[in-house]
């Protein structure tokens, strides 16, 4: 994927977690029979869980990333040893 696609599907994201914001804002707001301290509940729980989800995926991609540069450091190091026996030929 390139630069553009991940911009773009970072703005569809976002727009929807908006959405969902907005629309979980509008039913706390609108439900008169829910006490407002299960509302705030609730809402906590949603915050919360958004937050926890950011943690995940941040996490998720760090371990990625230093796979991938453990992985070209190991290339690297092979390489550098295959050219070394080459010239040693």
């Amino acid at each position: 994927m390139n630069r553009n696609d991940n911009s773009l599907i970072l703005m569809i994201n976002g727009a929807g977690i908006a959405l969902a914001y907005i629309l979980l804002g509008a039913s706390l707001w609108l439900s008169t029979e829910v006490p407002l301290s299960t509302k705030g509940f609730w809402a906590m729980g949603v915050f919360m869980l958004t937050i926890s989800l950011i943690n995940v995926v941040k996490y998720r991609f760090d371990f990625r990333q230093s796979e991938d540069r453990l992985s070209r450091i190991e290339e690297a190091r092979n390489e550098r040893m295959l050219e070394e026996a080459l010239r040693e030929e």
